[in-house]
């Protein structure tokens, strides 16, 4: 028997991997039809994805029954990681800033071009064919809707396109797990970083899920309190004479009693008191949790002293620009700390003597060098192919997985509850910046615009830091993680083919014409906007960047000399753009309320607090999933509780 469980409890099994690969299409189905179709519910928008921790959640207590009558057929907790870690690479890539932006792009130029926009001259002839559906005879159903998808034409018209990009996203992700199977020992054995993020996942899944976690009764204080005040807002939706119980960022703006130059700068200040956001506050270090509502009061500030002082420059302060250089310094400094680790590596990778053992990583140093290199040169290829030059891709490529190893290091060291980047922090924007329209080039440009999906929008969904995320928790749960790596890349092609399949056959069925899914294409504007109005080189966004890379590495010197100063650099870097909105009072009180448990209770008060949290943050979730489940099965729009 022992030695049985041992086998169990290897970690990465094929029944999990294959489940895995099951769900992933149900899953994806789900996420385009409430986030794209209906705008109705946000599962992916969230660092704790919803959608995915309610799945989890249902196969957990479906999985207390199996253990009970058919322990043998039990999931593990090895298993139940390997699921998880699968299904959020294919919500993120399923999600609201990612192929939901990228699908509705690639026949979007050929149905709205227009004698007044010109696109058949400006735009229509650098598009690569060989990644768009260009025919209309095809696409007018995709619009229009109340069309067969499932037929010859329409399946042969998608399918090219649909592959091409599921290798490139494939290579994308294979490059972020190359790079995270490499930082992982560093950041994971050595700095043991904390990865908030991970907590509730791990708690849920212990042991395969256990009677004991369930039968706290304090959590289910919390859930019962959570679901109470989702269950009469989800009916406040559909019978307006029961009153709601306002939560929601949209519900109270406090920037309407500030009428008066400089204050009426400032805009709009939403208030949320969103519960489950409040649950994941109390589970962020306090530093962060501080760091991030003090920087948004510090950025609206910014904009009052523009004001005051009459500076007239149009995006001053250039918040946007202050963010991406203050993610470049969070990249450089987790590169600097982890210069010692990343010498060692180089040297394993080419044969020279060390000390560093590689044997537990999920593959070898080696390995993760090689498939990087072959992973990179098929993305250079690739782009090249579609009209794109050398050294923009280079340039856009280093810019990118850039700000992809920063957000990584934040949610590993961190875990904010959201880390969306929506004020045109790309490559695309920043090489405009740099080297202005005129340089980068309509065909660089235009292609570029397609790589919205994982370069443009926001950043909230995505992969890079579930991966490490991933390898964490099965260090946690002191499991093997081979083959986790497999599961992971397998699960990016399956869920890339499953959001090309769920949105392009459910747009055929509604059509897409007047839908959100329409509505968020915006990277033709900015395209339009950058070919027609050609500019040089943005000295005042250069300038923005330098001063948001140099107070980041002010802010880390000072946390460095003084042990109590709480202004963290992440906090700057993901308040001073826009998504903190959507959160940062509720922040405000899980400072204050962890602060006073620890304070008064104490590590045990800290431990029930956390019970009490992670039941508001289930209580929310599930509740949450049934208003969006009921939105898919009547068509129509319900609660949303959580931001998106």
């Amino acid at each position: 028997m022992d030695r049985l469980s041992d086998k169990r409890n290897m970690g990465v099994t094929w029944r999990a991997i294959l489940l895995g690969l099951l769900l992933i299409p149900p899953l994806t189905f789900w996420i385009m039809e409430v986030e794209c179709v209906w705008h109705s519910g946000h599962p992916t928008s969230i660092s704790l994805m919803w959608g995915v921790v309610f799945v989890i959640f249902v196969i957990i207590l479906l999985n207390l029954l199996l253990k009970r009558f058919l322990p043998k057929w039990a999931l593990t907790q090895g298993e139940f990681i390997t699921i998880y870690v699968m299904l959020c690479m294919a919500a993120g890539l399923a999600g609201h800033d990612t192929l939901q932006l990228t699908i509705p792009a690639l026949p979007h130029a050929f149905w709205f071009a227009t004698p007044e926009n010109e696109w058949s001259e400006i735009v229509i002839p650098y598009v690569p064919r060989w990644l768009v559906v260009s025919d209309k005879n095809i696409i007018r159903g995709f619009y229009e809707g109340e069309t067969p998808f499932y037929t010859r034409e329409v399946i042969g018209a998608w399918l090219k396109p649909t592959l091409w990009w599921t290798a490139f996203i494939s290579a994308l992700g294979m490059i972020m797990i190359c790079i995270n199977v490499i930082v992982r020992k560093q950041w994971t054995e050595h700095e043991k970083l904390s990865y908030p993020i991970i907590q509730l996942p791990l708690a849920i899944t212990e042991g395969g899920g256990t009677s004991k976690f369930f039968r706290n009764r304090i959590l289910w204080v919390g859930f019962g309190i959570a679901a109470a005040i989702d269950i009469i807002n989800g009916l406040n939706n559909f019978y307006p004479m029961i009153p709601r119980i306002p939560v929601r960022h949209n519900f109270y703006n406090l920037g309407q009693y500030f009428t008066e130059k400089p204050w009426n700068a400032m805009g709009s200040i939403p208030f949320p008191l969103y519960p489950f956001v409040i649950g994941l506050g109390y589970i962020l270090p306090l530093d962060l949790s501080f760091s991030l509502w003090f920087f948004y009061i510090f950025r609206k500030l910014q904009e009052v002293f523009t004001s005051a002082v009459g500076i007239r420059l149009p995006r001053f302060p250039y918040l946007s620009e202050q963010s991406a250089g203050a993610w470049f310094g969070i990249f450089v400094i987790a590169v600097w700390v982890t210069r010692g680790h990343l010498k060692e590596v180089f040297k394993k990778v080419f044969g020279l003597k060390t000390s560093l053992d590689d044997s537990e990583e999920p593959i070898s140093y080696r390995l993760a060098f090689i498939l990087t290199f072959i992973s990179f040169a098929f993305l250079v290829w690739f782009c090249i192919k579609a009209g794109m030059t050398f050294w923009v891709i280079i340039g856009f490529f280093v810019i990118f997985y850039a700000f992809s190893i920063a957000i990584t290091r934040a949610r590993a060291e961190l875990g904010p509850p959201a880390h969306e980047m929506a004020g045109m922090m790309n490559s695309q924007q920043i090489l405009v910046n740099i080297l202005g329209s005129r340089r980068v080039g309509s065909a660089n440009l235009t292609v570029s615009m397609y790589f919205w999906f994982f370069s443009g929008r926001g950043y909230r969904e995505h992969i890079m830091p579930h991966q490490l995320e991933g390898f964490k928790m099965a260090e946690r749960a002191k499991v093997s993680n081979k083959k986790l790596v497999l599961a992971m890349i397998l699960a990016i092609v399956m869920g890339s083919l499953a959001s090309f399949w769920s949105l392009v056959s459910e747009l055929y069925r509604v059509g897409g014409e007047n839908g959100p899914s329409v509505g968020h294409i915006g990277q033709f504007g900015w395209l339009t906007n950058e070919i027609n109005y050609p500019k040089g080189t943005d000295f005042p966004a250069i300038f923005g960047m330098l001063a948001g890379f140099v107070f980041t590495f002010f802010l880390m010197a000072m946390r460095m000399r003084l042990l109590w100063w709480p202004f963290h650099p992440a906090g700057y870097a993901l308040s001073t753009n826009f998504g903190v909105e959507y959160f940062w009072s509720c922040l405000v009180i899980s400072t204050i309320v962890k602060y006073l448990v620890l304070k008064l209770g104490g590590a045990g008060g800290y431990r029930k607090g956390l019970s009490f949290f992670f039941g508001v943050i289930l209580g929310e979730y599930c509740v949450g999933a049934f208003w969006s489940a009921i939105s898919v099965i009547f068509q129509t729009y319900t609660y949303d509780f959580a931001p998106g």
